[in-house]
């Protein structure tokens, strides 16, 4: 299988190396600085906290030729729209790996409702100049799998031969037949946690205000309501049933967490903002259309 990983930020770097490594044709598309790093260096992987950095050789290209059997995208929600035109250029099929509120339609009408996949990577970490600092619990070791799913909730022989070449390659993946509904229940709890948590100032901060934490609920929970299906997966049905008072202390227990605080959550980059405001506005299209 030849593989082309669109998107050389922290997700798309080391989702490619990983694949690399494995031995898998796999090439990362990359564009201006960043591009000119990772044909200087490779890909930059950090080891824990320290100033240790291993190197992968990824090839990169800036201009895919095309060939692809598989174009894995791993771009932020908001730059997605960008990149639908070179996609529509390319051959083969396209697993798009990120935060999607909107289903697989808008996706279908630019490349042809064929070619699309919908996923979510396990993975996560930070940009230290050109320097990938992976967080410990990545799709390679966490016991939560990577889900890959058809539009319609098939399960095909391609979508088989894309889960078992990752797992091959040591990423923990799985076939996830409701996958739209997966990506909708996770936007339904992301946007109010991300917004409120960069409203407080951090994930420790939000948990000291438990009218903040509380209000938040609320939103989560009108989210799941406005959802077209039920929540996927169905753990999070808990959110709309069990007592508010138990779910608001849960909720700063976990704020409070390692896993709270050294995630994503405090990050206020204008990327970041932008891109929890494009899943806002695709939640708000779904609770509409309902």
């Amino acid at each position: 299988m030849k593989l082309l990983v669109y998107g050389a930020g922290v997700c798309g770097s080391l989702f490619s190396a990983r694949l690399h490594e494995a031995g898998l044709d796999v090439s990362l598309l990359a564009r201006g600085e960043r591009l000119a790093s990772l044909r200087r260096h490779g890909v930059q992987l950090a080891d824990g906290d320290g100033a240790a950095v291993r190197r992968v050789p990824v090839p990169v290209v800036e201009h895919p030729a095309g060939g692809y059997d598989l174009t894995a995208v791993l771009v932020r929600t908001h730059q997605v729209g960008a990149v639908l035109e070179s996609l529509a250029g390319l051959e083969g099929d396209v697993l798009f790996l990120h935060n999607w509120a909107a289903g697989a339609e808008p996706l279908g009408e630019a490349i042809g409702h064929e070619r699309v996949l919908l996923g979510f990577p396990t993975v996560a970490g930070t940009m230290d100049g050109d320097v990938v600092r992976p967080r410990a619990t990545t799709f390679m070791t966490s016991r939560v799998p990577m889900p890959i799913g058809e539009p319609d909730g098939r399960t095909t022989p391609r979508l088989a031969r894309i889960v078992r070449e990752f797992r091959t390659a040591g990423i923990n993946a799985k076939a996830e037949p409701r996958m739209d509904a997966w990506l909708k229940t996770h936007a339904a709890f992301e946007v109010p946690l991300g917004q409120k948590v960069r409203a407080a100032g951090g994930p420790v901060a939000l948990a000291h205000d438990p009218d903040a934490v509380r209000g938040m609920l609320h939103l989560v929970r009108q989210n799941l309501a406005a959802m077209p299906t039920s929540p996927v997966p169905r753990a999070f049905a808990a959110l709309q049933t069990l007592p508010e008072g138990l779910l608001v202390a849960l909720l700063r227990r976990f704020l409070r967490s390692p896993t709270a605080v050294n995630s994503g959550l405090s990050n206020a980059s204008p990327a970041t903002v932008a891109e929890l405001g494009r899943l806002a506005e695709q939640m708000r299209a779904c609770a509409k259309v309902r």
